[in-house]
């Protein structure tokens, strides 16, 4: 076998055990029907695309032990956010930068965004309900129990070679630069966390979107932020809609896993560019993302009662009214650097 077959086959392999991996997450989260059924799917898109080796037993309680116990400091802030708004507001805002700070300096991305996930989810529903807050927290946790469980039989099913070769190490951006990106990241989650604190119950979609926002737009530019955030919403969005389509012609929770295995198999492809695109990895991320959040509040909806196709309507409403403005902070805070790189790092005297 050729190195360029032997590589087709890997990434092949890893876009199987992605679109496995998030069809079964989301299949036993709403079998099993868990509080907030779209986070495991969520976090397993997340473990897939990051772990490139399955975690050890012992990892594995680690995680979990981690993000439970950072997560669950969501709750300290509770009080501040009841009795003192803004000292509230400015310490969640600081507990996000240092959040996405930690993840751009090298640290472990997972932990970065489940804990900027939680800090806002947990917090916000604190306000609300402490009951509701201890919901979200054990939602969070079981969730991720699933996606690691699921990681672990993805790995059985679709190994990975023993040839294959690691992948090459990020790039750790110097401290400014990352201090720069992280404020960017926790501009972009802030104003959807101020809304989602009127009605936690009903808004917890829009902080998921907001971080998975905040953490695609550590990576987006002035230049590609439109296409690179915008577009992979309305993507997302788009299949969500095609997704509803055609789960309504045989309505049935295995229909459910087979659908979505396809869909995020052809996402899957263009992630690990077995199907050429001009898009980077973090779109096609935030696509899927989108659509496993857009699509499973559509069918709880559905199951509620509700109208979904109204509910569907807002939701997207507020999903691009977010990803705007995630926009446009990638346009104010980038505008800086770039006037810097026209003009020289030496600022020239008024004349």
């Amino acid at each position: 076998m050729t190195a360029a077959a032997s590589q087709r086959d890997l990434l092949g392999r890893r876009a199987l055990r992605l679109a496995f991996g998030t069809a079964l997450c989301l299949v036993v989260s709403f079998g099993m029907d868990l509080s907030v059924p779209f986070i495991a799917p969520v976090l397993a898109v997340f473990l897939f695309a990051s772990m490139p080796r399955p975690l050890s037993l012992r990892a594995s309680i680690g995680l979990v032990l981690v993000v439970a116990l950072t997560t669950g400091s969501g709750l300290l802030l509770t009080p501040l956010l009841r009795y003192y708004f803004v000292s509230g507001v400015l310490m969640v805002g600081l507990c996000l930068f240092l959040a996405f700070r930690y993840g751009l300096r090298g640290g472990n991305n997972l932990v970065s965004t489940f804990l900027s996930a939680g800090l806002t989810m947990i917090s916000a529903a604190g306000t609300a309900d402490l009951q509701l807050a201890l919901t979200v927290i054990g939602a969070l946790v079981k969730g991720l129990l699933l996606a690691v469980l699921v990681l672990g039989i993805g790995y059985v099913l679709f190994p990975e070679p023993a040839s294959a070769a690691k992948p090459p190490a990020r790039t750790v951006p110097s401290a400014v630069e990352a201090s720069r990106l992280a404020l960017r990241a926790a501009l972009v989650v802030l104003p959807p966390f101020l809304l989602a604190l009127a009605d936690p119950s009903s808004y917890m979609p829009i902080i998921m979107k907001s971080v998975s926002l905040g953490r695609q737009s550590c990576t987006a530019t002035a230049r590609t932020a439109a296409r690179e955030l915008l577009g992979s919403t309305l993507l997302g969005g788009a299949m969500a809609i095609a997704f509803w389509f055609a789960l309504k012609w045989f309505v049935h929770l295995w229909m459910f896993f087979l659908w979505m295995t396809l869909f995020a198999l052809l996402v899957a492809r263009r992630l690990y560019r077995l199907t050429p695109t001009r898009y980077t990895p973090g779109f096609w991320l935030n696509s899927l993302v989108t659509l496993i959040i857009l699509l499973g509040q559509s069918v709880q909806d559905s199951v509620a009662g509700k109208d979904v196709y109204t509910a569907f309507i807002v939701r997207m409403g507020l999903f691009i009214a977010v990803t705007l403005y995630a926009c446009l902070m990638v346009q104010l805070l980038d505008a800086r650097p770039r006037l810097r790189n026209r003009t020289g790092d030496t600022p020239q005297p008024l004349r």
